[in-house]
């Protein structure tokens, strides 16, 4: 009877074709995304029309490997962008291509997201399975961290929502009413998906941007909320997102040894999946073609560049799993505006805003800061933010690195 059960829902969340005999078929990748006819989740093929506020993407749950900043090869799990690849619903052969293309292909951070209020959204999560451990069948969510959702279903939470098997898909929704600095994960067991890197940046811009305020004397078209008087305006923005591995656990899992999560402490932190130098680089990171066939899973760069005078909008969030990080700014203030997706404002509409050289943020949360580069700051200069936990400017046991990045004037 339990068997029977776990089918019927399998079928009816999963994606999962049943035959004749009432045995399972073949679990069947489904995007959802209204106007696009090939499953790809855009609208890039002929006749396919995008229906107005409306954002799709498709992602892929897998495994994989990544760098460390010292050379040190780390097996991870992660999220793919699968977005644009046509499903079986336009050539029966497409699944298998899928499959292909999300394999030892998860990324470190995940793609980010990146959306405007009233947007609806429809995310299709993918499970690829696991590659490098094929005895493991787990199960993957997306939970959009501190979003309110209309539905548990959409939550992510495996105790109270849909997790996804291996080969099935679930397409995700969510109508976006509140900006703001959020980010995701996997939901399913949390402790050990998130710190074997299933995590990824999201935010939400507001309906003001595009509305010109002046403020202070300069004119803002882009803000972090809808401040109404342009105090939050900014010209450029960055995700900034804090993580931290420790090696010895992904490397008990690559080994399908015991996992020691009692003994977890972190010896990697990083900015954006990278630590100290490779976060400067610009450019995604180097393929381990040994290791993952080639395929490019560090792309998100922690460099941060702007011109002299402007204001820089930092996206800053946690989503670590062991401990509480502080980030601090060699010669520059910050002026926090946000928290936790939310504006700091009292109930009178009073600002609260306040500014800071340094900032501690624990694993879940979320702050928006703005910087401002000096107007006579030369071309080249550059301002170190780095954690002032200085035990952790470190790669493994290398003394110099980790959680630390520039922002250089253009």
């Amino acid at each position: 009877m339990r068997t029977i059960k776990y089918l019927f829902i399998a079928a009816l969340f999963g994606g999962l074709a049943v035959n004749g005999g009432g045995l399972p078929a073949s679990a069947g990748i489904l995007v959802q995304c209204p106007g696009d006819t090939d499953g790809s989740a855009d609208w890039a093929t002929a006749g396919e029309i995008q229906p107005p506020n409306t954002k799709c993407i498709h992602l892929g749950a897998g495994d994989g490997y990544i760098t460390m900043a010292d050379g040190k090869t780390q097996y991870v799990f992660g999220f793919s962008d699968l977005t644009g690849l046509p499903t079986r619903s336009a050539d029966p052969n497409n699944d298998a291509d899928i499959m292909a293309e999300g394999t030892l292909a998860a990324n470190f951070p995940g793609p980010p997201i990146i959306l405007d209020e009233g947007d609806e959204l429809y995310l299709t999560l993918t499970n690829i399975g696991m590659m490098i451990r094929p005895d493991l069948f787990d199960p993957h969510t997306v939970h959009f961290h501190g979003y309110p959702e209309s539905s548990n279903i959409f939550d992510g939470l495996p105790n109270s929502a849909i997790s996804i098997n291996m080969g099935a898909s679930l397409t995700y929704y969510y109508k976006l009413n509140d900006p703001g600095t959020y980010m995701y994960h996997c939901h399913v067991e949390a402790t050990e998906h998130m710190q074997m890197g299933m995590l990824g940046s999201l935010y939400v811009r507001p309906a003001q941007d595009g509305t010109s305020f002046v403020y202070n004397t300069k004119t803002y078209t882009k803000f972090a909320y809808n401040d109404g008087d342009g105090s939050t305006g900014y010209n450029v923005d960055y995700p900034l997102q804090i993580s931290s591995f420790d090696s010895a656990f992904h490397d008990s899992s690559e080994a399908v040894q015991p996992l020691p999560f009692a003994l977890m402490e972190d010896d990697y932190p990083m900015l954006n999946g990278r630590g100290y130098p490779d976060t400067v680089n610009p450019l995604p990171l180097p393929a381990q073609p040994g290791e993952n066939g080639g395929k490019v899973t560090q792309i998100e760069s922690s460099l941060i560049a702007a011109d002299a005078g402007q204001r820089v909008l930092l996206r800053i969030s946690n989503l670590n799993v062991t401990r509480n990080y502080t980030l601090g700014i060699l010669g520059l203030p910050m002026q926090v505006v946000g928290k936790d997706a939310k504006l700091l404002r009292g109930p009178t509409g009073l600002n609260l805003y306040y500014n800071t050289n340094s900032i501690t943020i624990g694993g879940g949360e979320s702050v928006d800061a703005i910087v401002e580069v000096p107007a006579d700051a030369s071309s080249g200069t550059r301002y170190f933010i780095y954690t002032t936990n200085l035990n952790y400017l470190s790669n493994g046991t290398e003394q110099f690195g980790g959680m630390m990045t520039e922002i250089v004037v253009n």
